[in-house]
């Protein structure tokens, strides 16, 4: 078994937090983007109706 590499440089660390900025700052504008860009597709879903 592998042993995860240490994060000693703390990029792991500034990574999430970017994450977590950009979610918090412009979460509502992705899921909106999310939904327009998956719009398309919702009727090849199976089962659903043609």
């Amino acid at each position: 078994m592998t042993r995860p590499i240490e994060d000693t440089t703390g990029a792991r660390a500034a990574g999430t937090a970017a994450a977590q900025r950009l979610v918090a700052e412009d979460g509502a504008f992705l899921d909106d983007l999310e939904q327009q860009l998956d719009a398309p597709y919702e009727q090849l879903k199976p089962g659903a109706a043609a």
